[in-house]
């Protein structure tokens, strides 16, 4: 059974950062390529980054692309997103997912940007 934890969000003012963290267990964490994504009120959800199975391929999307940075740490099952310059519309519920699979996701931490 996937499980997912999610933690390290908060209440941060603009050009702030925060450092989320997820703990994985009840799958083979390495074989899985990972995701962050996020869901602001009112909104669906949204992918913000990905890494690959061995941590060596990172894709983000536009909005965050130079401001955030995704890594994770194969021996711990651990993935993280480090978030720089954070803006109000970052404002939502993070997630991380297995990248093929949205649909088992943990309680989120949620992300406030303002002022």
């Amino acid at each position: 059974q996937v499980q997912l934890v999610e933690s390290g969000g908060g209440l941060v003012q603009p050009g702030g950062s925060l450092r989320l963290s997820c703990e994985a267990s009840g799958f083979t964490f390495s074989d899985y390529a990972m995701s962050w994504v996020r869901q602001a009120p009112g909104k669906g959800l949204e992918l913000v980054s990905t890494i690959s199975s061995g941590g060596t391929n990172t894709h983000y999307r536009d909005f965050v692309k130079g401001r955030f940075t995704i890594a994770r740490d194969n021996a711990k099952n651990t993935v993280s997103l480090q978030m720089n310059s954070l803006k109000p519309e970052d404002t939502a519920v993070y997630y991380c997912v297995q990248s093929s699979n949205w649909s088992s996701r943990g309680q989120g931490t949620q992300v406030t940007v303002s002022s």
